[in-house]
């Protein structure tokens, strides 16, 4: 004899333990993607931004032995190319608030909503 529910109440139990699960497995889906999206990106902005520090530190060391060279002088060199550093972090600390901390919020903002159709009949069209 097979288990089949036997009142409507039961059956309709059972359709929605199913349809709660689906949707759980679902938001779980959802989020790994997102997850691992803004894990990637974090990742390569890590990696860049050590790179870019490798090649800024460098080409702050020939410029600041330019300047030396020019000034006939280690310290003024060193000390120019300190100056223009300590003036772009000045610069940056001015315009995160208004340009950086923006971007960088409707970047991840953005990986959460993005409109996404999670049913394949469009693919099957093409």
């Amino acid at each position: 004899m097979e288990n089949k529910p036997d009142t409507y109440f039961d059956e309709t139990y059972e359709l929605l333990k199913k349809y709660t699960d689906d949707r759980m497995l679902l938001l779980k889906i959802q989020t790994a993607k997102k997850s691992a999206i803004i894990t990637s990106k974090i990742i390569y902005i890590f990696i860049a931004s050590i790179l870019l520090f490798f090649v800024l530190m460098f080409l702050g060391l020939m410029l600041s032995y330019y300047f030396s060279e020019k000034m006939n002088s280690n310290f003024y060199g060193f000390t120019i190319v300190a100056g223009i550093y300590l003036f772009l972090f000045l610069l940056f600390t001015v315009l995160y608030q208004t340009w950086f901390s923006g971007k960088i919020m409707n970047m991840i903002t953005a990986v959460f909503f993005e409109n996404e159709s999670y049913d394949n009949d469009d693919d099957d069209e093409n």
